[in-house]
């Protein structure tokens, strides 16, 4: 117990965590998100303006989106409800909305804080319409994930959706030099370990002021600044950002497949080893290197196939770590490959015109007549026997009686697809010299 001067008696005070001291007290102070808050940001024109309109703050964790809402609450006079959708539940939002009405009445409004606001259900977000539509509260939400995929329509219509950024390095360089005068000393790090600080934090201020407290705490004043190592073994570091279930698991993949596509290989062994360190199953992956292999190569190198499956055997054969190594050979191989999306473009327009023509039946010539009456109906009639032919190739028309000839497959020029191009000029050759055979015969 500690006695004020006027003879009282309170508690001591907890220390406050260092993230908690630096918390802004203003909405100029909130570092990395200039293009929402600045003068010409559009959460920034509407504080300028005294009108607020509901929105959903979506971006990752430590970016500020609690502090936000808190300061938003502050700059236009609101009453401020925090609620948090993991422990508030329907009692709760009918309590606040209750609330809200009499302070209506009152002249104030409200501004609803649901931190979270993606685990709520879809039945809880509708409850939330009638409120925002009245403006019985200026609703805003905090998501770290995708709110196209977790928010309803009707909710997402009357809220306007804003992207936070993960911080950067000039972010990060701010909030040092803020705890560096909140500790009276320089943070003790080499310019090295102080740039490995700066990666290890992922963009969350939070978590990177809770690293600097550490360090603050480890390295006491005249002692000498920790070098990298000395760094890795004084603070606990994290896996990094992936939730393999959510958006973050679909936007690593599209980056490694896109970066095959473009055939950079050191861009797609990073995006498979991102994938690796957040904890990704690596059978996901080779599953995904197969689909590659076939879309984005197909005939341009048949042999990329044969290697997505052969890695994708490996690994399961040998587990990880051991089978990551065979993966990561299959990306080599796939990144460096001669690229064509001829076969799965070919295969597309195929599907479209099989749904397009219906159910025509083949022409009656390429028709087995196992019985006495299907060849007395003429199945099979005037079919040749290729092999039969002088170039192994007769020229006759497989596709159904009334349907013009159609060139799904166009092979590139690259790769083994260049040959298989010559190969499909030589049969289409061929067919030319057969058709106008056929033509001269009946004339």
């Amino acid at each position: 117990m500690v006695k004020s001067g006027s003879g009282s008696l309170f508690e001591a005070e907890a220390p406050r965590p260092l993230a908690d001291r630096l918390r802004p007290t203003a909405l100029d102070q909130v570092v990395g998100q200039e293009h929402l808050l600045g003068p010409k940001g559009p959460i920034g024109r509407m504080v300028a303006a005294h009108r607020l309109s509901s929105m959903v703050l979506w971006g990752p964790p430590g970016c500020g989106k609690t502090t936000i809402a808190r300061l938003l609450a502050q700059a236009t006079t609101l009453a401020f409800e925090p609620l948090s959708a993991v422990f508030s539940g329907v009692a709760d939002l009918r309590k606040v909305f209750e609330a809200a009405k009499q302070r209506r009445q009152a002249g104030q409004g409200t501004l609803l804080f649901i931190d979270e606001i993606h685990r709520f259900n879809r039945s809880q977000q509708d409850g939330f319409l009638p409120y925002v539509e009245d403006g019985t509260v200026t609703l805003v939400g905090a998501t770290t994930e995708n709110p196209s995929f977790e928010l309803n329509a009707a909710l997402l219509s009357r809220a306007q959706v804003f992207v936070l950024n993960r911080l950067g390095e000039e972010a990060l360089e701010k909030l040092i030099g803020r705890a560096e005068a909140e500790e009276g000393r320089a943070l003790p790090l080499t310019e090295d370990a102080r740039a490995a600080l700066k990666a290890m934090a992922d963009g969350d201020g939070r978590y990177f002021l809770n690293l600097v407290e550490e360090i603050y705490a480890v390295v006491r004043p005249g002692e000498d600044p920790l070098d990298t190592n000395a760094l890795t073994v004084a603070v606990q570091r994290r896996m990094p950002l992936y939730d393999k279930a959510q958006e973050g698991h679909y936007n690593l993949i599209s980056a490694l497949h896109k970066s095959l596509r473009g055939s950079d290989t050191d861009a797609a062994l990073y995006w498979y080893s991102r994938m690796l360190a957040g904890g990704e199953d690596p059978r996901y992956i080779a599953r995904r290197l197969v689909r590659f292999a076939s879309e984005d190569i197909g005939m341009a190198d048949p042999q990329a196939l044969t290697i997505a499956l052969a890695a994708w055997d490996a690994y399961e054969r040998l587990g990880s770590p051991e089978g990551e190594l065979a993966i990561a050979q299959c990306v080599i191989y796939l990144g460096t490959a001669p690229k064509s999306n001829a076969a799965y473009m070919a295969i597309k327009q195929a599907q479209r015109a099989a749904k397009e023509t219906g159910s025509l039946m083949p022409p009656m010539h390429i028709l087995n007549a196992p019985t006495r009456l299907m060849k007395d109906l003429g199945y099979g009639k005037g079919y040749n026997y290729d092999h039969d032919t002088a170039d192994g190739f007769s020229g006759q028309n497989y596709f159904p009686d009334g349907m013009a000839r159609r060139e799904f497959y166009q092979p590139v020029e690259r790769g083994f697809e260049r040959e298989i191009k010559k190969r499909q000029d030589y049969w289409a050759k061929l067919r030319q010299r057969a058709a106008e055979g056929k033509e001269s015969g009946e004339s």
